[in-house]
């Protein structure tokens, strides 16, 4: 009996994935449990549009996130921050203060996605990598600057 999986399910398939099992499987433990569905014709064409639906929503989304790369590699940030003797910093400037500087430049960035290795703490230029998409991220240029 032929159907599609639901789920991943192991040594078996993936889902999405027809694959061909015994009438017993299928009819007592994956089609109760909802893990498959059997493979008829307007299943497979369901299957197939849903799938390129998801094509064409992750095109769009690393078509978003390559325009905001761009976007973030051409931008210098300039932060003004308390300075001390030798250039040290009252404090520090944390991720937080960098994604709510791109805020009120109209960027919206989590920042979570902004990776610094630890808090800045000298007055200096830096370079953030920020992480857009999975397998996409930009180099910001950040100056902090004594007020």
């Amino acid at each position: 009996m032929k159907v599609i999986l639901s789920k991943d399910i192991k040594e078996l398939g993936k889902k999405g994935q027809t694959v061909e099992v015994s009438e017993g499987y299928a009819r007592n433990y994956l089609l109760p449990r909802g893990l498959a569905v059997l493979a008829t014709e307007g299943a497979t064409k369901a299957l197939t549009q849903e799938k390129q639906a998801q094509d064409r929503k992750r095109a769009r989304e690393i078509r978003e996130a390559q325009e905001l790369a761009a976007k973030l590699a051409a931008t210098e940030l300039r932060i003004a921050a308390r300075v001390g003797d030798g250039g040290r910093l009252f404090g520090s400037v944390t991720s937080a203060d960098i994604a709510a500087s791109l805020a009120s430049r109209g960027i919206q960035i989590d920042k979570r996605r902004l990776e610094l290795k630890e808090a800045i703490k000298v007055a200096g230029r830096y370079s953030v990598e920020v992480k857009v998409y999975q397998e996409i991220s930009a180099k910001l240029t950040l100056d902090v600057v004594p007020e």
